[in-house]
């Protein structure tokens, strides 16, 4: 007989209160995993399994204890609430631990639509051949040199969520995943990119075809790279890198946990105008088939769309229910969802027509960035422009500058979002980078 986890999640809830805890939460993970990575036309590794897990958080006194464990055996979760309970009287009281009040789902977790089960219904020896087919595909071009592999996975199973403030639900989810890497060039002038897709069906995941031309395209464009002598201009973010790059540093920038332990430079800026006007930040956990959507958050809290900037003014952080009570503010949510950079009205050719001198930036490497001050350097490739065209690749260059200068130097936003994950935006166009070169 199928365990009942929604149920299970209420007992252990309800046995944690009973051995002495003052608030407890259960979360419960029961799902499916199929992934296969291809090389040379070979399987390197194929999973096919399922998983369960369980998360337990007890607080006694404002004293926080957490603990996990995958064996599900009634001994083992006696085991976890007992020793948890135990842990927790030993731990330092924190005035901020504590449950969020219990708020009512006012919407149709269904209408979100996380779940769908046409990945399910496709063999695992088609999905292997899909992705041995991709690859296939790609390396069929002559300016192609290797693969650095293809794969296929998908994902599905539901997320049960209990408290002792009366919190209960659950919702199913699933997710699918087809892409490939490449290499191009010769000697010293090797370069790696590729391309993937990424959907909650199957049936909407771009064909193969599409994706292996997109991957040759992004692969072969830097064959021939040359170096640049250091010098400022402007600098055109590909949509891939104005999510990356930008929108990853800006979430990291706007973590609650960095704000109220004051390592970022943008603690303390709500009411601000901190970049251009034209910027419109979004987060939406609402949108059905969204590949970030969620009902609720880890605490419970129901997910509600909520603008982060608007027209340049910084209106929200991203708040878990802890860093809102350090605070002193609702939470929102510990992260961003369906993070989204309004588009404008402007084709990415169109922007590249603008600038006289500049780089189109196409990729980043390594971290390079420090929330503190806003400060950002890594290493990238690019196209270089010259009066308005893309002329020649450039490699082994630096790109730097301050993230707070940057946002402001947004000068033109184009109309072309990537639709592929859970961070959209569209090309942009900054005044002024620094690029380091020769």
């Amino acid at each position: 007989m199928k365990t009942d986890y929604k149920k299970l999640a209420e007992q252990i809830v309800e046995k944690s209160i009973k051995k002495g805890a003052t608030e407890a939460q259960c979360s419960i993970y029961d799902g499916v995993r199929f992934s296969v990575d291809v090389r040379e036309g070979e399987v390197e590794q194929l999973i096919s399994a399922g998983s369960t897990s369980l998360s337990l958080k007890i607080i006694v006194d404002n004293k926080v204890a957490t603990a996990s464990t995958s064996d599900l055996s009634s001994k083992t979760i006696d085991d976890l609430i007992e020793n948890s309970i135990k842990k927790a009287k030993y731990l330092s009281k924190d005035e901020f631990a504590a449950l969020p009040d219990l708020e009512k789902i006012d919407f149709n977790i269904e209408s979100l639509k996380l779940y769908d089960d046409s990945a399910e219904k496709v063999s695992p020896s088609e999905k292997t051949k899909l992705a041995i087919e991709l690859e296939k595909i790609c390396t069929s071009n002559k300016q192609i040199t290797r693969s650095t592999g293809a794969g296929f996975s998908n994902s599905y199973g539901t997320t049960y969520l209990a408290n002792s403030k009366g919190f209960s639900n659950s919702y199913k989810s699933s997710s699918c995943y087809v892409g490939v890497g490449l290499q191009a060039g010769e000697g010293d002038n090797l370069y790696e990119d590729g391309y993937y897709d990424s959907s909650r069906s199957f049936k909407q995941l771009l064909p193969i075809d599409e994706i292996a031309k997109k991957a040759i395209e992004r692969t072969t464009r830097m064959i021939g790279a040359r170096k640049i002598h250091t010098q400022n201009v402007p600098v055109v973010l590909e949509p891939e890198m104005s999510a990356q790059m930008l929108l990853g540093f800006l979430v990291e920038c706007l973590s609650g946990s960095n704000i109220y332990m004051k390592r970022s430079f943008l603690a303390g800026k709500i009411g601000e105008t901190i970049s251009s006007n034209l910027v419109t930040l979004i987060d939406d956990p609402l949108i059905p088939g969204g590949r970030g959507s969620v009902p609720f958050d880890r605490d419970g809290v129901p997910a509600r769309r909520k603008s982060i900037i608007e027209n340049g003014v910084l209106k929200s952080y991203f708040l878990d229910n802890y860093s809102a009570k350090k605070l002193g503010v609702k939470p929102n949510g510990p992260g961003p969802t369906n993070l989204s950079l309004l588009p404008g009205t402007k084709s990415q050719q169109e922007i590249i027509r603008s600038v006289d001198k500049g780089l189109l930036l196409c990729s980043t490497i390594g971290q390079g960035t420090v929330p503190t001050s806003g400060d950002l350097s890594k290493g990238a490739y690019g196209i270089w422009i010259e009066n308005g065209q893309l002329t020649y690749p450039v490699n082994e260059i630096t790109i730097s500058g301050n993230l707070g200068t940057i946002l402001k130097n947004i000068e033109m936003i184009g109309n072309d979002p990537d639709p592929r994950s859970s961070f959209s935006a569209p090309t942009l166009l900054i005044s002024e980078m620094t690029i380091s070169g020769i």
